[in-house]
């Protein structure tokens, strides 16, 4: 179906069922017996999807999220072409890159040169396209001198830095990211972050699936919250999407945390919010309880910045020299933490945001939103939209 030249992919009305037996046929006799015996054959069909219908613009940073389960990895293989669906239609303009599944297309008994010339086929480049990308694929995976190596002799992270720079260097029209953000080591990670900045600045389309709201909230220019097969929230304001998300993973019988702005399971709990600006660094006291006879290991502390509604910086304690582990909680404990910023925004006002959170970002202990509201006065800087802002913290 032909779909208008500014939209990247159209997704009509799709459904996708599973069909999950429950019988076993343990001998080629039971098989060929349970064949003949289809009707009374005991099935349960899974609807993974159910109904789902968007539109990405050429140039989106489009974010999928949702709790495991959700569809996202079966939407994404529906996007990427692995399966079809049962219903509804997905029309793409341009030539799609997906990097879903680690190790997918890759032999371990062949070297890393073999396996890029390996991935890159089942991409749909020709020998000549991935030579003239090969290099870029190796300097940024750090892997030239174990490219004639055999793939099994390569540790896991390196092979995910190989299969990631392969993915994002196959120059296709559309990048489907699933997840990349959970793999590789903290170096790597962040040379991810600085390569989704770019591709951003360059208005590329990408389809980023991740339990990353930090990432979400960064990157994305729009986002979709799918939630048992359904789009349950659909906008261009991904903080509303992300506060969604994190929402879902309130549990409402044992929290009485139900403002609109302050959310959480609160195990862990933000108190004493202060703030100043000393030296042209806004410095962020506060303290954080630990309520429960519980300890708590990698609790990250996150901040965004916002004006006007939107995002426009932000950054995560686990970028903090000395805290790229997070922090660790006895039972009962009680920590008080300052966090300074460098002022690098423009003369305005402002409102941040402050969260808790642990296990990669998916348990959110309390997230405080207009958690301050501060002007932020640097006459001589300059407004960036959705930058890390340099900072560092130390316990009191």
């Amino acid at each position: 179906m032909k779909i208008p030249d500014d939209i990247a992919i159209s997704v009509k009305n799709i459904s996708k069922n599973f069909i999950l037996p429950h019988e076993k046929s343990n001998s080629i006799k039971s098989s060929i017996v349970h064949i003949f015996k289809r009707k009374n054959k005991t099935v349960e069909v899974q609807r993974a999807l159910k109904g789902v219908s968007f539109e990405i613009k050429k140039g989106e940073f489009f974010g999928i999220v949702g709790r495991n389960g959700s569809g996202k990895s079966t939407l994404l293989k529906i996007l990427a072409q692995i399966y079809t669906p049962t219903k509804g239609t997905v029309s793409v303009n341009g030539k799609i890159v997906p990097f879903i599944e680690l190790g997918v297309g890759f032999n371990p008994e062949l070297t890393g040169r073999d396996n890029v010339y390996l991935n890159g086929g089942l991409l749909g480049f020709s020998k000549s396209e991935i030579d003239s990308m090969y290099d870029e694929i190796v300097e940024f995976a750090e892997l030239s001198r174990f490219m004639d190596q055999k793939l099994k002799n390569y540790s896991s992270g390196m092979q995910v830095r190989l299969a990631f720079s392969i993915a994002i260097k196959a120059q296709g029209d559309i990048l489907i990211l699933d997840e990349v953000l959970a793999v590789g080591d903290e170096s790597f990670q962040r040379k991810c972050y600085e390569y989704f900045q770019e591709l951003k600045d360059d208005k590329k389309t990408v389809i980023l699936v991740s339990h990353n709201m930090e990432a979400v909230r960064t990157y994305c220019s729009r986002a979709v919250l799918l939630n048992n097969g359904q789009i349950e929230v659909d906008s261009s304001d991904v903080n509303t999407v992300a506060d969604a998300y994190s929402k879902l993973f309130v549990d409402k019988t044992e929290t009485s945390r139900n403002e609109a702005d302050r959310y959480g399971s609160g195990e862990l709990s933000i108190e004493n919010i202060k703030n100043e600006i000393i030296d042209n660094q806004i410095a962020i006291t506060l303290d954080i309880e630990n309520k429960t006879d519980k300890s708590y290991k990698e609790v990250y502390v996150g901040v965004n910045v916002k004006s006007e509604g939107s995002l426009v910086a932000g950054n995560h304690l686990r970028y903090a020299p000395g805290y790229e582990k997070g922090l660790t909680f006895k039972p009962k404990e009680r920590k008080t933490l300052i966090m300074k910023f460098d002022n690098i925004l423009s003369k305005n006002d402002y409102v941040i945001d402050l969260n808790i959170r642990a296990n990669s970002g998916t348990l959110n202990f309390d997230t405080i939103n207009n958690a301050i509201k501060i002007n932020l006065a640097n006459p001589g800087g300059s407004k960036f939209y959705k930058v890390q802002i340099p900072f560092s913290a130390s316990e009191v």
